[in-house]
């Protein structure tokens, strides 16, 4: 596959020490995750995910949930400049919406597109410049994970066993080999790793 601009693909994501991204209750089930998100480690590592994205790529859910959260953070002066900044990145930022249900985009400067994640990433990897960031949308990183077009992974683990839910590296992955590029440790035992594929 031919990638003419350079455009990296990341892809962010918390996971609790037995892999999930949400515990037995479902989607809202964020128990094990939740605690950890507010850290001084968590907050510096969502500062790494986005500096030097220029494209969004969201699933609905996501869209959704964080169109309803962070538009407020990033007009309010008395947040953290960490939640702010990422804030203020999102709602300027060009999104793109992954969704087989939304008609109309649920935010300026997004296009909601029903077509297969492949298929769009590897279109926008073709065009414009800047990394493609997809952050915490598990339904839109698990085919890039199959199809292997990822090419850096953030990862916070936060140091809980959730016992049940959704896994984000599921079996029958291909098989690949990632470099450790950086890793930080919090006091709460949460760890923020960043791992770029190795090809």
């Amino acid at each position: 596959m031919t990638n003419s601009t350079g455009r990296r693909v990341s892809a962010s994501m918390s996971l609790t020490l037995d892999g999930r991204y949400n515990g037995p209750g479902g989607p809202g089930d964020l128990g094990a995750i939740v605690p950890y998100a507010v850290t001084e480690v968590a907050r510096d590592h969502l500062t790494r995910i986005w500096t030097g994205a220029t494209t969004a790529l969201l699933g609905r859910r996501n869209a959704e949930g964080f169109m309803g959260f962070w538009p407020s953070v990033a007009d309010d002066e008395n947040a953290d400049p960490r939640d702010r900044g990422y804030a203020k990145w999102l709602v300027d930022v060009e999104k793109v919406v992954l969704s087989t249900t939304l008609t109309e985009p649920p935010w300026e400067r997004t296009r909601v597109l029903n077509a297969p994640v492949v298929d769009v990433v590897t279109e926008l990897k073709a065009t414009g410049e800047g990394d493609i960031l997809v952050n915490n949308s598990a339904s839109v990183i698990k085919p890039l994970l199959a199809a292997d077009l990822l090419d850096r992974l953030f990862l916070m683990v936060c140091p809980e066993i959730a016992g049940g839910g959704r896994r984000l590296f599921d079996d029958g992955l291909p098989a690949s080999r990632w470099t450790l590029t950086h890793q930080e440790t919090g006091t709460l035992g949460e760890i923020a790793l960043t791992y770029d594929r190795a090809r």
